[in-house]
């Protein structure tokens, strides 16, 4: 929900001058604390009114909402001067909006995009929030990890050619005894890595084309292949190390898990409602495309 004409911005400028406000109307003690005395109203709740301006009341719920749009600064401001400085603000609004007796075509029109927008996001949380429980998220972690093996994990080093002699001429200089990384600075196409000694840094199964990644998985530490090609040349590979990654525990990955969840959730739902419910579009292609941005076919 947006608050219309005055932003969140104008509002958090009203507060920025009510500390100073408050310090010079402040009294010079408190008054001492007392206990509430018996029948005190009951608690606040979203409808509470806290103004009428004309006939129209102004509730909590509207000032918390305003409270929660403001700039993290303004809203660590004390309640004692953040509410009644939003509720000013409220009332100024309401004093405004009630001079503007129908809405122009582009408040109008932005009014039912935040509408739609806002609707769908409801939709999308409730959605979410069903499908994300902990048994679905035991179920998905058991599905996808119970049978897992820990995986090997590559630290290689590279230099890249573009034909198979030159590929054959740097591995006999390699074998000859020259270094490596002096290799990779002088003559390696992949300049990102041969400015780091052709160093690749770790990486796992299904990263690298597959010829590179065959290469690797056959060599031991230390080991140089022949020549391999790929669709970006000529390599020669260094294995440095490997490593096992251990299969993660549920805690590791449930934001991963829970996220999936909702994503399955959403696209499931969007599938259902397509196939029940009736979609027309138009042929853009009868379009021009730039009209999307064009801010003054919002305007009478």
């Amino acid at each position: 929900m947006r608050l219309p004409h005055l932003s969140a911005v104008s509002l958090a400028a009203l507060l920025a001058a009510l500390p100073l406000a408050a310090q010079e109307t402040a009294p010079e003690s408190a008054a001492p604390e007392t206990a509430a005395p018996e029948g005190a109203a009951a608690a606040p709740t979203r409808d509470t009114v806290l103004a009428t301006v004309n006939g129209t009341e102004i509730t909590l719920g509207e000032a918390i909402v305003a409270a929660a749009q403001l700039p993290p600064q303004f809203r660590a401001l004390p309640p004692d001067i953040l509410l009644p400085g939003i509720l000013d603000q409220l009332v100024q609004q309401e004093l405004l909006a009630q001079t503007v007796p129908d809405l122009p075509p582009r408040a109008a029109i932005a009014l039912a995009v935040e509408r739609r927008s806002l609707l769908a996001g409801e939709a999308v949380q409730a959605l979410g929030d069903a499908a994300v429980t902990e048994e679905a998220i035991a179920a998905a972690y058991e599905e996808t990890y119970a049978s897992a093996e820990p995986v090997t994990e590559w630290n290689a080093s590279h230099i890249l050619v573009e034909t198979e002699e030159e590929a054959q001429a740097v591995l006999d200089r390699l074998e000859a005894g020259e270094d490596f990384a002096d290799l990779a600075a002088e003559l390696s196409t992949d300049t990102g890595s041969g400015r780091q000694g052709g160093n690749l840094g770790w990486f796992g199964p299904n990263t690298m084309v597959p010829e590179f990644e065959g290469a690797v998985a056959a060599l031991a530490p230390g080991e140089l292949s022949a020549p391999t090609q790929s669709q970006f040349g000529w390599h020669i590979v260094r294995l440095e190390e490997t490593r096992e990654r251990p299969v993660p525990p549920l805690e590791e990955v449930r934001g991963e898990i829970e996220a999936r969840l909702r994503q399955e959730a959403i696209e499931a739902r969007l599938a259902e409602l397509t196939a029940a419910g009736s979609v027309e579009q138009t042929d853009l292609s009868g379009i021009d495309a730039a009209v999307i941005g064009d801010l003054s076919l919002l305007d009478d």
